[in-house]
This record gives structure tokens, C-alpha cells and sequence, in this order.
């Protein structure tokens, strides 16, 4: 049995899954108020002068501080099913039914919120690791709990939750730079869905 780790964002989708997400979440009064506000943050994300992770962080905090987190769940349960299954790869449904078949593990990390990820993992029957938000007494800070799952964090987490040694052959698939760490964990890399040199 091997480990198979898949990005989700532009991986198992074919595109960014986390904007439209806050567009179909976020109240229209919020969304407008947070063009307005994080417009120059938005511009200098676009310029390359900050990071996604800023960008990410800024636009959930702004978008759902203060809202309950079962009705943002429940809006991410039908997000998942109405959207998502329209975003779907097949060349990643695939191959994720070929590492089913093999019995691998398989898990998806992303960057994206679990507030829709939890659903549509559960869905396919994958586990998870993501970026979470944060709640206390069922209302949503609007801060991530143990911060965006992005780069560096994405191995780190995985190494926290899987015995890598333990896995002959561990395969890893994803398209962008905050990828390149998680690749790294592999035996097997597919950038952009092309193998790449270990």
C-alpha cells in the first residue's frame, strides 16, 4: 500500500476553488464592504507584492468573522455539491481511482478551507488536510486554526500525520510554487499532472 497526496486548487480542479467560494458564502453587504476595504491588498496580490497566504487570510477573516460555523458549513456542503462537481478533472478523478484500486492512501492538502473540503472529501471518501477556521462557542473567529496549510506547512503536516518511511512508494501531485515542498516528500512527482525528476 502507497501514499498518494493531491493538491486540490488547479490539481484536482481545474481551476481556484477558494474565491468563488467566498462569493457564494459571503453576504453580498460583506462582499462589497470587502472590495472596498481590501481593494489595495487585492492590487498588490495581483502586482506579485504579497503573498496568497496574506491575500487568503485577509479575505476569510473579512468574509466570515463572526458568522455561525454550521451555516457556513452548510453553505460549503452545498458549495461542494453544486459547484465543485462541476470543477472536477477527470484526468485526477482517474487517477485518484487508480490509486483506490491499488489500495493506496489517499490524501487531499490543500490550502483551501475545510469549510467546503470537509464535505467533498467525505463525498470521495479521502482524507484531508487543509487550512480550518477557526471557531469558538460555534461562532467563526475569522483566524485559521494552525494557521494557512500552505508550502512548508503542507509537509509539515503530513509528516505529522503519516510514516512516510513506512510507505513504499509515495506519489505527490500538484500545479503551483506553494506545491514544490509537498512534491518534495515524494518518490514520485506529477507537476501539472507531467512526472518530474525526484
Amino acid at each position: 500500500m502507497n501514499l498518494a497526496l493531491f493538491d486540490f486548487d488547479g490539481t484536482i480542479t481545474f481551476a481556484d476553488t477558494y474565491t468563488p467560494f467566498l462569493n457564494y458564502a459571503v453576504t453580498p453587504r460583506r462582499l462589497l464592504l470587502g472590495k472596498l476595504l481590501l481593494g489595495p491588498m487585492y492590487l498588490a496580490y495581483k502586482l506579485g507584492l504579497l503573498p496568497a497566504t496574506t491575500m487568503r487570510q485577509a479575505g476569510s477573516g473579512f468574509g466570515f468573522r463572526g458568522r455561525r460555523a454550521d451555516d457556513v458549513r452548510r453553505l460549503g456542503a452545498r458549495y461542494a455539491h453544486d459547484v465543485l462537481s462541476t470543477q472536477l478533472r477527470p484526468e485526477a478523478l482517474e487517477r485518484i481511482q487508480w490509486h483506490r484500486t491499488q489500495g493506496d492512501t489517499i490524501v487531499v492538502v490543500s490550502a483551501s478551507l475545510d469549510m467546503y473540503l470537509d464535505e467533498w472529501c467525505a463525498q470521495h471518501d479521502l482524507a484531508l488536510i487543509c487550512t480550518r477556521m477557526e471557531a469558538r462557542d460555534g461562532v467563526l473567529t475569522g483566524r485559521y486554526h494552525l494557521g494557512d496549510c500552505t508550502g512548508e506547512e503542507k509537509a509539515r503536516r503530513v509528516r505529522e500525520l503519516y510514516r512516510l518511511d513506512s510507505y513504499p512508494v509515495v506519489y505527490a501531485y500538484g500545479d503551483t510554487h506553494e506545491d514544490r515542498q509537498l512534491l518534495d516528500l515524494a518518490h514520485r512527482r506529477y507537476f501539472r499532472w507531467q512526472e518530474v525528476a525526484a
